[in-house]
């Protein structure tokens, strides 16, 4: 067993994950996929990519933010007593001009150097994550499609119990919400060409990916990340955010359609007003929800099957 941290630092969150991980050995016999004991997961939104897809570089703020983060986290990593650390940053910090600066301060902070991996390698590690624990589930079919629909890009995989292809695309909540949305700040609501604009945009993201992806083929879609978990959180009615409840739960194409259409022609403080969403998230959930159901619609998938494991199980993992 060993005790791992990891860290996911994207566009628009960064998260923690403290966990011991055993891996299997040869007596736990086939079909065993070890065990991960979650015991400290949390998340803060910095908003690191605030502005990177106009600028090319990270904002002095989103860098401070980040670094306060930081701070945090290395306190609860110091108190846990974890014995790897692992920091990943993924869409913006592979974007900006300016990412020495963002990497001399996590080292200052955490001791690490944060590895700015590749659209692919970000792939691996969400497909890891998300299906580990699928793995000889009796009512999940085989290929799975996962989707983790991040701030600045979108992540495809398919396979089964390996990758079979993946492919990152730019194209996230908060990306097009910048690029589409009146600069940044979520019309009130979005208007008719607004939508039109990003409609074409995450299309031509698609067609990107299934150059690499064959997306028609999978089985069972598998959604991760923010944007997905809270449009769970909306279908269900919950009143606060439950991990239990959303986690592998089935929402239907026919319910993300309406919460999308919902959220695209509500106001800011008509979003904010929804419990489950996350002060953070209002202004780009209209966005990441669209993206859902754009995805759902080209792979012409009923349901999707959403995760709360995702990269940072991967990364977790991939210290064992």
């Amino acid at each position: 067993m060993k005790r791992v941290a990891a860290v996911d630092c994207g566009t628009n969150s960064i998260r923690l994950l403290v966990a011991d991980v055993t891996l299997p050995d040869s007596a736990s016999g086939a079909g065993s996929t070890g065990e991960l004991k979650e015991l400290d997961r949390r998340m803060q939104i910095v908003r690191l990519g605030q502005g990177v897809d106009r600028t090319g570089r990270l904002a002095p703020e989103a860098l401070e933010r980040t670094f306060a983060a930081c701070r945090e986290y290395a306190a609860v990593i110091k108190g846990l007593g974890a014995e790897h650390v692992r920091f990943v940053a993924t869409s913006a910090s592979r974007d900006a001009e300016n990412r020495a600066d963002f990497v001399r301060g996590v080292v200052d902070i955490l001791g690490v150097e944060p590895e700015v991996i590749t659209g692919d390698q970000e792939a691996e590690f969400s497909f890891t994550g998300a299906t580990k624990e699928l793995t000889g589930h009796p009512h999940i079919e085989l290929p799975y499609l996962v989707v983790d629909i991040g701030g600045g890009s979108t992540e495809f995989v398919l396979g089964g119990e390996t990758v079979r292809a993946a492919r990152s695309v730019d194209v996230g909540c908060v990306r097009m919400t910048e690029r589409h949305l009146a600069h940044g700040d979520l019309a009130d609501p979005p208007t008719a060409g607004q939508i039109a604009a990003m409609k074409a945009d995450i299309a031509a993201a698609l067609d990107r990916a299934e150059e690499t992806v064959p997306l028609t083929e999978a089985a069972t879609l598998v959604g991760l990340a923010g944007s997905v978990t809270t449009v769970a959180a909306i279908a269900q009615g919950l009143d606060h955010y439950d991990s239990a409840a959303i986690h592998h739960s089935r929402i239907s194409r026919a319910e993300v359609r309406g919460i999308t259409e919902r959220l695209l022609a509500s106001t800011h403080a008509e979003r904010a007003a929804i419990p489950v969403i996350h002060p953070g998230r209002v202004d780009v959930i209209a966005a990441g929800a669209l993206v859902l159901l754009s995805i759902m619609e080209r792979v012409d998938a009923e349901e999707v099957v959403v995760s709360e494991h995702d990269i940072l199980d991967g990364i977790a993992w991939s210290l064992a």
